[in-house]
């Protein structure tokens, strides 16, 4: 089963056709919304808004324990997740839509493991390569089908938010090597990789980071979305060839 996680921009899916909303519950709480079953193409996948169907839990308070879990408890083998990022590099254009093939992780405070002698005991998954390359080979041919344009690789710097970044602060993460920015990436996919889901992400660029090209003198919300409204109908095309892939 493939569930689609959604995030800024995509806290819904136009080409789904719902069948049921299902509330669930786990160890860790409620996930984000109820998860919705539904067909793309006439195969079925779950759907899941990251911020919740108004877009109102900030990238810091997210339960992704509880999302993660309840999607493993339904099955879940494969989550395609999608998660908006500003550009570090300057070979990177706002609109395009990369896939990342490693991350770094800056956050702090979030609940970011299975295994914390709670609920499971104490266990060091191995994270060389944070991203699963099969569904990364699917999200590429997806992308291929559609025929859109996809970078199939960058390091993402996951940040804590849900502020945007300062000028200094961008200049760090690219001396560190990040090409990209967002706030969602971890502990997603560790979470992911802990109960063994396959998971990979494309991200789409809403915009320059902080202190670079268009953002050299601040970034406002409105150019964000304005630009992922436009980049949005491009991943729903990805998305359906996606499922295409994925079925069964």
């Amino acid at each position: 089963m493939l569930a689609i996680i959604g995030g800024t921009g995509l806290t819904q899916l136009d080409n789904l056709n719902i069948k049921r909303r299902l509330i669930v519950r786990t160890p860790y709480g409620e996930p984000s919304q109820p998860l919705i079953y539904g067909e793309i193409a006439g195969h079925e996948v779950i759907f899941l808004a990251r911020h919740g169907n108004g877009h109102t839990i900030p990238p810091h308070e997210v339960n992704y324990r509880a999302n993660i879990a309840a999607l493993h408890q339904e099955g879940v083998t494969e989550i395609a997740a999608v998660a908006t990022v500003g550009s570090i590099a300057t070979s990177i254009d706002s609109g395009s839509i990369v896939m990342p093939h490693q991350i770094i992780d800056y956050t702090y405070g979030r609940k970011n493991t299975f295994h914390d002698g709670v609920e499971l005991p104490v266990r060091h998954i191995d994270f060389t390569h944070p991203y699963s390359e099969a569904l990364r080979v699917k999200w590429k041919l997806a992308a291929l089908a559609a025929g859109e344009p996809l970078i199939d690789h960058g390091i993402y710097a996951a940040m804590q938010g849900p502020r945007l970044e300062t000028a200094a602060e961008i200049n760090r993460l690219e001396r560190d090597g990040a090409t990209i920015v967002g706030m969602t990436g971890m502990p997603e996919a560790a979470l992911a990789r802990e109960l063994g889901i396959n998971y990979a992400a494309i991200c789409p660029v809403a915009n320059q980071a902080a202190g670079r090209g268009s953002s050299s003198n601040g970034i406002q919300y409105e150019d964000i979305m304005l630009k992922l409204n436009g980049t949005m109908s491009r991943i729903r095309n990805i998305i359906a060839e996606l499922v295409k892939q994925s079925r069964g």
